[in-house]
């Protein structure tokens, strides 16, 4: 038996449980202009803060879609909740997103997350799927919903 079965079997055992909630992040124009520097989105409802005060429906700058969704990943690992004995892992894409409602300028997010599956790909790789909301302080509806696959690579078996 793997030397991580233990730990695989435990992380099962959370299937269908939330988690955990990361710290709550700011998401300010500095951030929302790198982005748009890096990904050459310029849009001005993200970046001509004047402009998006008069004329955007939000009444100020928006963060990218992709900005937010790009998140997910550190705060993913501010939750945690991996198991032991594991050697590498790994973005293994999306199977499902969907942007909610604009996160506006000055605005603090933060991301709750559910294991949905976790599920054997080969010896000593597993597939984690999981459901994460990315919260937005003092709002009703979330920024977005998006299921995330990451590949866990454990540890070989000694033997």
């Amino acid at each position: 038996m793997n030397g991580g079965a233990a730990e695989i079997a435990a992380l099962r055992a959370m299937v269908g449980h939330e988690r955990g909630v990361s710290s709550w992040v700011t998401v300010d124009q500095e951030m929302i202009d790198r982005f748009a520097d890096v990904t050459r989105d310029r849009q001005w409802i993200h970046v001509d803060v004047d402009r998006a005060k008069r004329e955007s429906p939000y009444g100020a700058p928006v963060a990218h879609g992709y900005l937010t969704l790009s998140l997910l990943a550190g705060l993913s690992y501010e939750i945690g909740g991996l198991p032991k004995g594991i050697r590498a892992v790994f973005n293994y894409g999306l199977d499902k997103v969907r942007f909610l409602a604009p996160v506006r300028v000055g605005s603090k997010i933060r991301m709750r997350s559910t294991l949905l599956s976790v599920e054997e790909r080969a010896p000593d790789q597993y597939l984690m799927k999981s459901s994460n909301t990315v919260e937005i302080d003092g709002e009703d509806k979330p920024a977005l919903i998006a299921e995330t696959l990451t590949l866990i690579a454990m540890e070989p078996a000694a033997g």
